[in-house]
């Protein structure tokens, strides 16, 4: 595996968009939903550097199993707990992919009527984008690569890594 991230780059991109966050909201309350499970730290580490009163809610929702590509449909195994309505939600997603995954989970969250819907991502990988979607809070960009770490699996390994890496090809196959 290949670093692409570091942990200061994380923490530095984590503050950033904590300081948009805040900016926007100025003050008012909250409800970050993080989508279980490869966001979990990176929301723990957002929620840490937000002044705002802020919530969190928990969805689950797969699209990939144990696979490397997206299965082209979603299903939600833990819905959140918390109404919504009238609500500032900010969705916080650990990457975005093919953009399925995010596009259902607006979706879905606009029809129960939030007061603002945000989308906060750690990474926004556009090459094999599906669907029409971008995160209004991004902290890294890329093109195209499979990456694990800081909360991000492949086959639910690799979660606990500090740092991000791109999955060589040869790895894929171990």
């Amino acid at each position: 595996m290949k670093k692409l991230f570091s942990k200061e780059e994380i923490g530095n991109a984590v503050k950033r968009l904590a300081s948009l966050i805040e900016k926007d909201f100025e003050g008012e309350d909250i409800l970050f939903v993080c989508l279980l499970r490869g966001s979990f730290m990176f929301t723990s580490d957002l929620l840490r550097c937000i002044r705002n009163p802020s919530r969190v809610d928990f969805m689950r929702v797969a699209s990939y199993g144990n696979g490397m590509s997206s299965k082209g449909s979603i299903s939600v195994t833990k819905d959140l707990e918390e109404d919504i309505k009238g609500k500032n939600v900010v969705i916080v997603e650990d990457i975005i992919d093919s953009g399925i995954t995010l596009s259902s989970v607006r979706d879905l969250f606009r029809a129960r009527k939030p007061k603002a819907l945000k989308i906060c991502a750690l990474v926004d990988k556009r090459a094999r984008r599906k669907v029409e979607i971008e995160g209004d809070y991004v902290g890294f960009t890329i093109d195209d690569g499979f990456i694990v770490g800081y909360g991000i699996d492949y086959a639910e390994l690799y979660r606990n890594l500090p740092e991000i890496y791109v999955v060589e090809e040869n790895e894929k196959t171990r």
